[in-house]
């Protein structure tokens, strides 16, 4: 199965810093379907080292905002935000076969990256203030259930979701979360990811304005 087929069944995407190949397998097991390498303290060397132990784990590898060492890392495709590369210019530099992920934090960004074509997901949120984001106002659980109303391409709610309020997400239409600390933070990160697994896999609500 392709990166890309796997990314139209995912439903658990844990986004975090360099970690141990037995670490990144362990919330693999749990229930983790994508990873993505967000490192901002690691120069070109140290992405290039903490991608293998990405590339082992057992899920697509997605690494953050640096499409120019996707094809080094070995990575399945690139995310990027609103102030990175635009997605045309991640595909120009990933090719056409790995995946584009484009954060929003708005309807209208919303729309914009539904409409376009190299994006393959969306993240959309924050749905509630976090520090991975600092400054970044919240979008609120109403974007949540815009999304659900209207975007038809993969996507995953972002921000300060965790398995307290993973319900609330999944009330408002979603099937699909991004997740940071509520993984890694865990002191089990197998456990942690099969919670919040099991969440998302009860029945979805309808989607509320």
């Amino acid at each position: 199965m392709s990166p890309r087929e796997r990314l139209a069944t995912a439903r658990l995407y844990l986004v975090c810093d360099a970690r141990p190949r037995e670490w990144l397998q362990a919330a693999v097991r749990g229930g983790v379907d994508l990873l993505q390498l967000r490192d901002k303290s690691l120069d070109e060397d140290g992405l290039l080292a903490a991608a293998r132990e990405f590339r082992e784990a057992g899920a697509p590898f997605i690494l953050n905002d640096r499409p120019d060492l996707v094809e080094a890392c070995g990575a399945d495709g690139v995310h990027v935000g609103q102030d990175d590369a635009t997605p045309a210019e991640a595909r120009a530099l990933i090719g056409a076969d790995r995946i584009v992920g484009r954060s929003t934090h708005a309807p209208e960004q919303a729309a914009a990256a539904e409409a376009d074509p190299e994006v393959d997901y969306l993240a959309v949120g924050p749905v509630h203030a976090t520090p991975t984001k600092p400054g970044r106002p919240a979008a609120g659980l109403g974007y949540v259930g815009y999304a659900a109303r209207t975007v038809t391409k993969p996507w995953f709610a972002i921000g300060g979701v965790d398995a307290t309020n993973v319900g609330e997400v999944v009330g408002r239409g979603a099937s699909r979360i991004v997740v940071v600390r509520a993984i890694t933070e865990a002191d089990d990160p197998e456990a942690a990811a099969r919670t919040l697994r099991a969440a998302l896999e009860a029945p979805v609500g309808t989607a509320r304005a």
